[in-house]
């Protein structure tokens, strides 16, 4: 497909997140989202970030395959996480579950440093290769159980995880600064939510539930974790 079909492909996506948001807007309390958090969507070409065979659905609103079982979310669903992080271009950002990549390289528009974390080695390989042919030099990788974070780099103004724990890992939640944002996807998995969850000043931690949602399981202590990303 050429350069101008991925762009008006784009241009769609962007339509159908903007419906989407109208849709939901009564649960997540606005309309739209940000304008900076919009042009990020815009401006990253998602089909760079799934597998070649399935660039042509890339700006579907839908998860994709991108092999190990592990999917690339739905557009909607990075654009309103990406949203809810309400990002400056100060912030240092954790992401949990790099996948190949795509919520990484929409984060590096928004903020200015992107710590990434993904267990299984070959999809951290195929991010970093991506990112690279795209020119994000402000996001570094690690392969990793995202369960932990990344305590040398701790603490973040912003933390997003795109696989589902039951509970939130209190590992995470001790890297989040005073006055930062988390936002993670937890629950069993018939029954997750999207949460925000804001660390105030006196590091009280406020949970509020956004939408139901559908990740993979992120796994614990020994165990392995990788997200839709």
């Amino acid at each position: 497909m050429s350069a101008e079909s991925f762009a008006a492909l784009r241009r769609h996506m962007l339509a159908e997140i903007a419906a989407e948001t109208i849709y939901v807007s009564a649960r997540i309390g606005k309309a739209a989202l940000s304008e900076r958090v919009m042009d990020a969507m815009g401006s990253v070409p998602r089909h760079e970030f799934v597998p070649i065979e399935l660039q042509p659905y890339a700006y579907a609103n839908s998860p994709l395959p991108i092999g190990f079982d592990k999917t690339i979310s739905q557009p909607f669903i990075v654009a309103l996480m990406t949203d809810l992080l309400d990002l400056g271009d100060t912030d240092t950002v954790l992401e949990i579950g790099t996948g190949l990549g795509y919520q990484a390289a929409i984060l590096a528009q928004l903020a200015r440093k992107v710590y990434s974390v993904e267990m299984i080695e070959e999809l951290a390989a195929q991010a970093k290769q991506r990112l690279g042919h795209l020119g994000c030099t402000n996001v570094e990788l690690k392969v990793g159980n995202g369960y932990f974070g990344w305590p040398e780099h701790a603490p973040f103004d912003k933390l997003i995880v795109t696989a589902s724990p039951d509970l939130i890992p209190p590992p995470l939640i001790h890297q989040l600064k005073p006055g930062g944002r988390m936002v993670i996807p937890t629950g069993l998995p018939e029954a997750q939510q999207l949460i925000l969850a804001t660390r105030d000043r006196d590091s009280r931690l406020t949970i509020e539930e956004i939408l139901p949602v559908r990740f993979s399981k992120l796994d614990g202590g020994e165990s392995g974790e990788s997200g839709d990303s």
